[in-house]
């Protein structure tokens, strides 16, 4: 897993060539301008999710994994907490959605969290259990972006 900010300076030299490419897109749009939906940065190998939610308690939130993307979650507005854990092979699935690529689980255990701001961004890897969408203080509207990078 991977935390920073588009505002915290260019460090992505370090990252692969795919995840730099991901950020970089995210530098170089307006979200709040943009229609919520798919749009593709290399077909299917890359690609980006816009939408609303709004967050909710954490019992309401599924920790999920993804085995064929790796997540970049950005925040675009509003506040949110992302759960994280490490994807022990322990967990019990409560439900899988293999054409969507996603499986939640009932619960994990050692999650530990992190307070997104507008421009914040995490890296989700294939072993890396997350839940997004937590409320931060109170239930707010949130618009962020997914982009799916295939492994």
């Amino acid at each position: 897993m991977i935390a920073s900010s588009i505002y915290a300076g260019d460090d992505t030299g370090k990252y692969p060539e795919r995840i730099r490419a991901a950020i970089d897109y995210l530098r170089s749009h307006d979200f709040m301008t943009m229609e919520p939906g798919e749009y593709e940065i290399e077909g299917r190998e890359i690609y980006a999710q816009v939408f609303d939610v709004v967050t909710a308690p954490k019992k309401e939130k599924k920790p999920e994994v993804h085995k064929k993307y790796i997540d970049v979650q950005y925040l675009v507005s509003g506040e949110e907490l992302l759960g994280f854990a490490p994807d022990t092979g322990a967990y019990k699935a409560e439900s899988e959605r293999p054409e969507d690529d996603i499986t939640f689980y009932e619960t994990v255990e050692g999650e530990s969290f992190i307070h997104a701001v507008p421009g914040s961004y995490t890296v989700f890897f294939p072993r890396d259990i997350h839940r997004p969408g937590v409320m931060a203080d109170r239930p707010m509207k949130i618009r962020k972006v997914v982009v799916k990078v295939m492994v």
